[in-house]
């Protein structure tokens, strides 16, 4: 799963509107205009033997498209953290921005799972039933394991499958 991907099913999950998607990277350091925001949708044209008139048009809608980058999904997760909790309350004379959490494209899921739980105020049990919607059943070690920082000696790297399937369950329970 692509860093774009992550966002459209994350978009659809939550069903999160075109201004607030705007307003959600704002909050995350990123100014974006819609358009723009749009363009992270899109689905990128891959190459075919053969092109069809349908294929020219789509070829216009889809040149636009643009690739999200870690530091662009990992600010949009900040922003929605504060746009769903709020501004975080810190000392006066801390106003650095945090370490940037997406080292590789190994830890996307890992620091998805995370910041969507602080985002959503989800506790593990929470999440658990989110992932048991889609049909998948962890146990609360497992998980803990996940949230565990990098290189600790019982990290465990999430997997597509997990996070495909939490964004999933985040949909079947979200989008009732």
């Amino acid at each position: 799963m692509d860093n774009n991907d992550i966002l459209i099913r994350l978009r659809y999950a939550l069903d999160i509107k075109d201004t607030d998607l705007v307003e959600i990277f704002r909050l995350g350091g990123i100014e974006m205009t819609k358009e723009e925001v749009f363009d992270l949708f899109r689905k990128p044209k891959y190459d075919s033997d053969e092109e069809t008139e349908s294929d020219i048009d789509e070829a216009e809608d889809t040149e636009a498209a643009v690739k999200c980058s870690n530091f662009m999904l990992e600010s949009f997760l900040n922003g929605f953290i504060i746009f769903k909790r709020g501004i975080r309350e810190t000392a006066a004379d801390s106003s650095e921005k945090p370490a940037l959490a997406i080292r590789n494209n190994k830890s996307v899921n890992n620091v998805l799972l995370k910041k969507l739980k602080i985002a959503l105020a989800l506790s593990s049990e929470d999440m658990l039933e989110i992932l048991a919607l889609a049909g998948v059943v962890i146990t609360k070690g497992e998980l803990s394991a996940v949230f565990r920082k990098e290189g600790h000696k019982n990290y465990k790297e999430c997997g597509d499958r997990y996070a495909r399937n939490f964004l999933k369950g985040l949909a079947i329970r979200y989008r009732k």
